[in-house]
C-alpha cells in the first residue's frame, strides 16, 4: 500500500507530501475533503480530475479540512491511494431516491457483494440524510464480520448544505460507499469523546426520529435555555457546546448527540441523529484538556485493537470539537499524530457526524462530537 497527500488552495495545488513515489497517473483511490465551494467549482474539478486521470474519486465538503498535523478551512485536502492486492469497489446513492434513510442505507450496502468485503467507508450529505436511520439501514444488511467506518459531510459552521461525489462534481443527498475487498488489508478504529456529562439524568418523554419536543415531561427548548444560561441568547450556535449524552436501549455505552437546529415556532430541537422517546438523557459540557486527550485514547485504541503500524489513519472529527477547541484545534490532531508515529498519514475532515462501532469490529453507529479514526494498511 502507498499513500500520498496533496493540498489545494488558491486555484493550485501548493502542498504535496509523497514519500512512496507514487504515480498520480496510476492509482486506486483519491479522497478529497475540502470546502463546499471549492467542491462544487466546476473548474476546481476539472483540476483534481486532470491531477489524478485515472483514480476513483471520492469528495466530500467539510467543516474544516485534516492535513498532515493542520486543521485547515478554504482548502481541499487529498488523499491518493495505490494498493499492491486490495480491491476496491464504489457506488452511490441519492437519498432524494428513497423513502427514508434507512431505505439508502441498506440499498448501499447490497449493492457490495460481501464475500471477502472486510472495510467499507461511508461519506454521506450530512444535512438531509438521517444518520441514525442510515447506520441503522447498513447494519440490518451488513455480514457481521464487515467494518462500516466514515461521516457526514460539513458545509463549515453554516449548516446550509453538504455535498458529496463519486468521480463528479458533488452535490446535495449523495451517498458514496467504497468497499475494500483482500486477504492482506488490515484495518482498525476507534472512537473517543472526552465530554463530561453534568445535571441529573431525564428521560425523554415526546420526540419523533431526530427532533425532541419535550424531556420529563417539560419543553425540551426551555430546559436548554435554562441549562445554557448566558450561551442561550447564542442558539442555536451555543448548542454545539452542551451535546447530549443518550443512553439507548439495545447500546451498551452511552452516545453523543448533537443539535443541528431549533425551531422557537414549535419549541422543539432537531439533533444530528434520533433521540428515541424513553431513552436517558444527560446534558454534558467540553473540557479541553479532556477532548484533546480523548483524540489521543481514540488513536491508542486503534493500536490496541489490532496490533500494526497503519499507512494511512483516516480522522473523522466533529464540528462541535473545532468550534470549542478554537484555536487550539491542531492540537487533538497532534496528539493522535504523536501516536501513530511519523511514518502514518494523517488525514481526514470535520464533520457533522461520525460513523464507527462503539465495541471492536461491532455495528456501526452514529456518533457526534467524537475523535474518530480508521487505520488501514496492507500486509505481506
Amino acid at each position: 500500500m502507498k499513500t500520498a497527500t496533496v493540498l489545494f488552495e488558491n486555484n493550485s495545488f501548493i502542498r504535496e507530501l509523497n514519500d512512496d513515489n507514487l504515480d498520480f497517473n496510476d492509482l486506486d483511490l483519491v479522497l478529497g475533503f475540502g470546502s463546499r465551494d471549492l467542491l462544487s467549482d466546476e473548474k476546481v474539478f476539472k483540476e483534481l480530475k486532470n491531477k489524478f486521470p485515472a483514480s476513483q474519486l471520492i469528495f466530500c465538503s467539510s467543516a474544516g479540512e485534516i492535513y498532515e498535523n493542520e486543521v485547515l478551512d478554504n482548502t481541499i485536502s487529498l488523499t491518493a491511494i495505490k494498493f499492491s492486492s486490495t480491491v476496491i469497489k464504489t457506488y452511490e446513492v441519492d437519498i432524494d431516491a428513497y423513502e427514508n434513510s434507512f431505505q439508502a442505507g441498506s440499498s448501499l450496502v447490497e449493492k457490495f457483494d460481501q464475500d471477502n468485503l472486510k472495510l467499507v467507508l461511508i461519506l454521506s450529505d450530512g444535512g438531509k440524510v438521517n444518520g441514525s436511520e442510515l447506520v441503522n439501514g447498513m447494519n440490518a444488511v451488513k455480514n457481521e464480520e464487515v467494518l462500516i467506518v466514515g461521516g457526514l459531510a460539513g458545509d463549515a459552521a453554516r449548516f446550509e448544505k453538504t455535498v458529496v461525489g463519486l468521480n463528479e462534481i458533488p452535490q446535495q443527498g449523495k451517498i458514496v460507499a467504497v468497499g475494500f475487498y483482500g486477504q492482506k488489508i488490515v484495518v482498525s478504529h476507534g472512537s473517543l469523546g472526552g465530554w463530561e456529562t453534568f445535571g441529573l439524568e431525564r428521560i425523554v418523554t415526546k420526540s419523533e426520529n431526530n427532533v425532541l419536543y419535550e424531556i420529563d415531561g417539560k419543553n425540551v427548548l426551555d430546559l436548554y435555555k435554562i441549562y445554557l444560561g448566558k450561551y442561550a441568547e447564542e442558539l442555536p450556535g451555543s448548542a454545539l457546546l452542551f451535546p447530549l449524552s443518550i443512553k439507548i436501549d439495545g447500546i451498551d455505552e452511552p452516545i453523543v448527540r448533537t443539535i443541528l437546529s431549533i425551531d422557537e415556532v414549535n419549541q422543539t430541537m432537531t439533533f444530528a441523529g434520533d433521540v428515541p422517546k424513553g431513552s436517558k438523557v444527560r446534558f454534558m459540557k467540553a473540557n479541553f484538556d479532556r477532548l484533546i486527550d480523548a483524540a489521543s485514547q481514540a488513536a491508542s485504541s486503534c493500536l490496541e485493537l489490532k496490533s500494526f503500524s497503519p499507512k494511512l489513519a483516516l480522522l473523522i472529527s466533529c464540528v462541535g470539537r473545532k468550534l470549542i477547541l478554537g484555536s487550539r484545534i491542531d492540537e487533538e490532531v497532534e496528539a493522535v499524530s504523536e501516536i501513530f508515529g511519523d511514518k502514518t498519514i494523517i488525514s481526514g475532515f470535520y464533520s457533522y457526524g461520525e460513523i464507527s462501532p462503539l465495541k471492536p469490529f461491532g455495528e456501526c453507529i452514529l456518533h457526534n462530537q467524537t475523535m474518530t479514526i480508521t487505520c488501514i494498511n496492507e500486509i505481506d
